[in-house]
């Protein structure tokens, strides 16, 4: 079987139901026409979609216009005011998602692609995600694994560490005398600070386990507790050990972050971030494979090991059309996901899909699926207002710690106004 035969039946099976549930007659041809999509990537992740799509768009003749914009949330507000959403969307996250959803401007999938198949290949937990009010609003095409703590093997050589302690001792054997431990980089336009959130999530959930981490999402947790406050000083100390200072974090675009681990001397020992980061470091820089490895976010309480954190790109339509409808159907095959996943630097929530291209890949698929608690990305399941200001909160903080107090009772103060989405977790 070629290559390109897969592609060939998912597209053949994306037309069948788009003539048989959304077009009058079935297509002697190809469909033709065109669908607006808008999403967040840029760079080597909006390659990496673009090479997704593009068996879709030659089976098919649909031309895939794609928009990235770096403030995703804004621009779909902004045309769902004006009447003018895209017709599908890359969705900022399940928190938004369920804002979008009931206000009426998400379609409800379940007659758009094969509910049955998406549940019996995905991730219990990615499938509870995308429902909103018993209706599948959503669909992830792609994941990531969170928390993982990126090095240079040429510079540091020693076993991965087994706990938080272990990591700050090897830090100290690997650096140089005026070296740093950390890289940071939370620039990213619009939605500068997130990187930062992804450290505080990351800390909350090995230190106070994901039960408070539970209550902190649907807002049961004050901000000021223990239990997220120590998280904060925590995230404080690795500031303080980083390279660059405030203003460098802050400047330092994300993709950019983890490029001091490949300097002559290096910048840092470590670089906190998701699987996507290997794109960037091949493309940013000039890292190649072999240069650079991972080992997960190191244990801080030994009653939440093998705890993890991840987020995913969720997809949804405003618009129903045959166009729309056959790329929705077409995102969630095994076919074009594993287009996407054979680049690298991105994982997918289908388990027939397995052609991890190397053994970073398939060591990270490895921890997603076998850990023994995941949880979503914290941010993302909170409603825009509580979003925006945790990603404000972290920038404050990293420049002035000692206003911290201020800080967490500025945002209990937003927590209390915010319509709070409540996440029913499996």
């Amino acid at each position: 079987m070629s290559a390109r035969q897969p592609v060939r039946l998912a597209v053949a099976i994306v037309l069948t139901v788009a003539a048989v549930l959304g077009c009058t007659s079935t297509p002697t041809g190809p469909l033709g026409g065109e669908v607006t999509v808008v999403g967040s990537w840029s760079g080597a992740e909006d390659q990496a979609f673009l090479a997704m799509v593009r068996p879709f768009e030659q089976e098919t003749g649909i031309v895939v216009d794609y928009r990235g914009t770096r403030n995703l949330t804004a621009t779909l507000w902004e045309g769902v005011a004006k009447g003018e959403p895209p017709d599908v969307a890359g969705l900022p996250g399940p928190g938004q998602m369920a804002e979008f959803a009931r206000h009426g401007s998400l379609k409800d999938l379940s007659s758009v692609i094969d509910v049955t198949a998406y549940k019996q290949d995905t991730v219990p937990t990615f499938i509870d995600l995308g429902t909103v009010d018993g209706e599948l609003v959503g669909v992830f095409i792609k994941a990531s694994l969170k928390g993982l703590i990126w090095y240079n093997p040429n510079v540091y050589t020693l076993d991965a560490p087994d706990n938080w302690i272990e990591l700050l001792r090897d830090s100290d054997i690997a650096r140089r005398d005026d070296g740093k431990t950390w890289c940071i980089g939370l620039g990213s336009d619009a939605t500068t600070g997130w990187p930062g959130t992804d450290w505080i999530e990351d800390i909350v959930l090995r230190q106070s386990g994901p039960a408070a981490y539970d209550d902190w999402v649907a807002g049961r947790l004050p901000w000021t507790s223990p239990e997220i406050s120590k998280a904060w000083e925590l995230f404080g100390e690795v500031v303080e050990d980083a390279t660059g200072g405030a203003g460098g974090f802050i400047g330092t675009d994300f993709q950019d972050g983890g490029n001091g681990l490949f300097e002559t001397p290096p910048d840092c020992i470590f670089h906190h971030q998701a699987t996507f980061m290997t794109s960037f470091f091949e493309s940013n820089a000039a890292a190649r494979k072999g240069e650079y490895d991972f080992f997960p976010f190191p244990v801080i309480d030994g009653r939440f090991a093998n705890s993890v954190t991840g987020g995913g790109d969720l997809f949804g339509m405003f618009n129903e059309t045959p166009q729309s409808r056959a790329l929705m159907e077409y995102l969630v095959t095994p076919a074009g996901q594993e287009i996407w996943v054979g680049r690298g630097g991105a994982l997918s929530v289908n388990a027939r899909v397995t052609n991890y291209p190397d053994d970073i890949s398939k060591r990270a698929a490895q921890t997603l699926t076998s850990a023994e608690r995941f949880r979503f990305d914290a941010s993302d399941l909170m409603p825009e207002q509580m979003n925006e200001a945790f990603l404000q909160g972290v920038i404050d903080f990293v420049q002035d710690q000692s206003r911290l107090d201020d800080i967490l009772a500025s945002l209990d103060e937003v927590q209390r106004g915010a319509n709070q989405t409540q996440i029913v977790r499996p």
